[in-house]
């Protein structure tokens, strides 16, 4: 959503007038995102705040409701310590997966601040056999203006230091992120189609699980950022304004209007954003900026 709908606490250009035109014409919709510490109900009101009113809690998959539903259906009767929000909390009770202290499954990392004590605790439960997963692989996620914070991705791969133990990320781009948010449109995968301004979360995953990626140029990924990677969104917008334009018949874009399929200047850049992304496959990159 960040990048796309919004822009720290702003809606950016015609976001209310997309959002209100899936709404009039009944068009399936969700908001799919890595941050694990909101709920849905959570995310109602502060998109209704922002001005786009209508929504439900059916309109948004988090990545906490993701992990959640894995641990339920692979493993049934697991139970988990939690370094995290409300919302991971609240997924994984509904979920009827139980807080554990002692003995836990599973050590979940989301989104948050924990005490060096908890992070502690969590070392030594992973040390005394418990598995790591973390709600997603970011990094780092956005604050306001150019500021950023670690993500949850951070935390695990700073318990995966200290532990020896691999971390299992959830959220985008993992594949079932995307098959079970486009299992609540109930629609075909030719008929689905992800709007993302992130190259290694939204449009990587939507590429993998073979459904149209649409790329908006109104977050973290720019233009001349296409060519450090191998995988290319099926179109790219300026944003959701023009998706608006072509939904409403006013012109069509595929995927040979790609501004990707022009030559551009390849730049040598250093870091990653995500944990699950390896700088063996391709040069190094600076962490992309979030908002200009």
């Amino acid at each position: 959503m960040d990048g796309v709908i919004y822009r720290e606490n702003h809606l950016l250009p015609d976001a209310q007038e997309f959002v209100q035109y899936l709404l009039e014409t009944g068009s399936p919709f969700v908001f799919v995102t890595n941050n694990s510490a909101p709920t849905p109900e959570d995310l109602v009101i502060k998109l209704k705040h922002l001005g786009l009113s209508g929504l439900s809690p059916r309109h948004f998959y988090t990545s906490a409701m993701n992990t959640a539903e894995f641990l339920q259906e692979t493993h049934p009767g697991c139970t988990a310590f939690v370094l995290g929000e409300a919302g991971l909390s609240a997924a994984l009770l509904e979920a009827k997966i139980p807080n554990d202290s002692l003995h836990p499954s599973y050590v979940i990392v989301g989104e948050g601040n924990p005490s060096n004590e908890r992070i502690a605790k969590a070392h030594e439960l992973i040390e005394n056999g418990a598995r790591l997963v973390a709600t997603n692989p970011d990094n780092w996620c956005p604050v306001k203006g150019n500021q950023t914070r670690p993500g949850a991705g951070a935390l695990a791969a700073y318990l995966e230091a200290s532990t020896g133990q691999r971390a299992y990320y959830l959220g985008k781009p993992n594949a079932l992120m995307f098959s079970r948010a486009r299992q609540k449109l109930h629609g075909n995968p030719q008929e689905v189609m992800m709007v993302g301004d992130t190259m290694e979360t939204d449009i990587r995953g939507a590429i993998e699980i073979g459904i149209q990626a649409c790329l908006v140029l109104t977050g973290s990924t720019q233009l001349e950022d296409l060519a450090n990677y191998v995988y290319q969104p099926t179109c790219v917008m300026s944003g959701v304004g023009e998706l608006l334009e072509e939904l409403r018949g006013g012109g069509e874009t595929d995927r040979k209007g790609s501004p990707a399929f022009f030559p551009f200047e390849v730049v040598a850049k250093s870091g990653d954003r995500l944990q699950t992304e390896h700088a063996a496959f391709r040069k190094p990159r600076p962490r992309p900026a979030m908002t200009k």
